[in-house]
């Protein structure tokens, strides 16, 4: 099962949700690695040294780091949305649907249904 890695602006309720399904969700308080103002590189080289894929909220920086080419264990990136139990379904889909995330972005985000005025969450990936 894939490891993951929630940064210090990942939501904890997300992180719950996931444990309930099992996955091992290390947190960056747990990590001692909250509150200190850790540059983002450095968050992302954390994540790949611990061989976990990084969830973050933080779209904009590491979309960049991620195009910068610099090998990473993965990066999933969740939209700010107190739809957690919709997030942690989501992610549960593309988790189960992926293995391998060495190198690769992932984005969560909302869009609404053909006809409808619906909204869910679908995953799309990032290409380098």
């Amino acid at each position: 099962m894939v490891r993951l890695y929630a940064d210090e602006n990942f939501p904890l309720a997300i992180v719950r949700q996931l444990r309930q399904i099992q996955y091992d969700v290390l947190t960056s308080y747990e990590a001692g690695q909250a509150n200190q103002g850790i540059p983002d590189d450095e968050v992302l080289a954390f994540a790949t040294q611990e061989k976990r894929v990084l969830l973050t909220l933080n779209r904009d920086d590491f979309i960049a780091l991620h195009q910068t080419g610099i090998y990473h264990a993965g990066i999933i990136i969740c939209k700010d949305d107190r739809d957690y139990v919709g997030q942690a379904q989501i992610l549960h889909s593309c988790l189960s649907e992926n293995q391998d995330f060495a190198n690769r972005l992932i984005r969560i985000k909302k869009n609404n249904q053909p006809k409808s005025g619906i909204q869910v969450f679908v995953f799309q990936e990032y290409k380098r």
